[in-house]
């Protein structure tokens, strides 16, 4: 797989649409290098080190982070941006701020908020790491935010697709809507080629490490994993080559052979795809009414297979379950006891709440807080507030 220039169509850094605030550009980076490098040292970036996905951070080191995650995304989103000749810092910097607006406790954590604010102009992963990059990290003497450029922005909110359809919103989160009466997204296109390699790589990033991890807890074993989709070909192929190799060898090189596989596919399916689709711009791709940055049908219908199985097989699996039922109480005391007595928040959100206008203002504030935590302080929160031996 050759890597080629960048293409015609992709995002072109020269004719960026700027920023929100104007600022004077940089001498040494282009406009998506400064914005991945205000992602990588922000605050909320670095709070991903103690928030995790599936398996909790107390249930041992070596299982995946949401950063590690989105480290992971990076490198994979970097080799299929250039493979296709986009730009890879756009890509790359996407990939790495796609996980910001993520609570504690993965999954679990992001059901039980998105229950808690449900009456209150609800929660949305996507539309918080928008609302944490534009206003709720506090870095600027000029501004809220990170003053991301509007290509960053705007493949933050539609890596999934338009949010508009057809004049018809499609559930549009409250966050996403206030931000795009101030600055305009157009939420009824597509994203860039750009924000389709990040969504897709991180499709490919975590079926494979949850594979990866689902081991190493002992929830899946390779006997199991043999009669699962995409990844049982691999294991018998790296079994039938290496047939005294060490299981956890095994797993790594099957699971590394699976990622190889599915780039492979997504780079060679897409480059038909564009090819077909005789798209000259980034605002042709954005113009079309689908995807295209995608597998090929087969590995997309063998993909969802393999979704099919480990929702099941891992995460409805009763270790999973009894960590999410703590996970999610955890986070739904808290929310209820703040939403009750905002005096209980730090000082910064207290003051907020004092100030808010109504309930539904302060439950976004108390939202905010609680999304900000780690795995970790999140339960040292609950701790001080609810075990009465410790003092708060």
């Amino acid at each position: 797989m050759k890597h080629i220039k960048r293409a015609e169509y992709a995002c072109k850094y020269e004719e960026t649409r700027g920023r929100l605030y104007d600022e004077p550009p940089s001498l040494t980076r282009t406009p998506f290098e400064r914005d991945r490098d205000r992602i990588i040292h922000s605050a909320a970036f670095r709070c991903l080190k103690s928030k995790t996905q599936v398996f909790l951070y107390h249930e041992g080191e070596n299982y995946r982070t949401r950063l590690t995650h989105s480290l992971e995304v990076s490198q994979i989103a970097r080799s299929v941006g250039l493979s296709l000749g986009l730009d890879e810092a756009l890509c790359e910097t996407l990939a790495l701020a796609h996980d910001l607006g993520h609570p504690p406790f993965g999954h679990a954590g992001e059901r039980e908020l998105k229950e808690c604010m449900k009456n209150y102009g609800g929660f949305d992963h996507n539309a918080h790491s928008l609302r944490v990059v534009t206003y709720l990290e506090k870095r600027y003497p000029r501004f809220d935010g990170l003053n991301l450029s509007w290509e960053t922005l705007e493949g933050l909110v539609k890596h999934n697709g338009p949010l508009i359809k057809e004049g018809i919103k499609c559930d549009v989160p409250t966050v996403i809507k206030d931000f795009n009466a101030l600055y305009d997204l157009e939420l009824d296109s597509y994203s860039s080629g750009e924000a389709q390699v990040a969504a897709i790589s991180d499709d490919i990033a975590y079926n494979n490490h949850d594979i990866d991890d689902a081991y190493h807890a002992g929830i899946l074993s390779i006997e199991d994993l043999k009669e699962a989709p995409l990844i049982g070909e691999k294991l018998h192929e790296v079994v039938k080559e290496y047939p005294h190799a060490d299981k956890s060898r095994i797993i790594h090189e099957a699971v590394r052979r699976l990622i190889n596989s599915m780039i492979y596919d997504l780079v060679e399916a897409s480059k038909e795809r564009i090819l077909e689709s005789g798209v000259k711009s980034a605002h042709d791709i954005r113009s079309l009414n689908y995807t295209l940055v995608n597998f090929s049908p087969e590995m997309e219908k063998q993909n969802f297979a393999l979704k099919d199985y480990l929702f099941p097989h891992v995460y409805r699996h009763y270790k999973v379950n009894r960590m999410t039922n703590k996970a999610q109480r955890v986070i739904r005391e808290l929310f209820e006891l703040f939403l009750e007595y905002p005096k209980l928040l730090p000082t910064e959100f207290r003051d907020l709440a004092e100030h808010a206008e109504d309930k539904k203002a302060v439950a976004r504030i108390v939202s905010d807080y609680i999304a900000g935590l780690t795995d970790t302080s999140s339960i040292d929160e609950h701790t001080k507030l609810f075990d009465p031996k410790v003092r708060p």
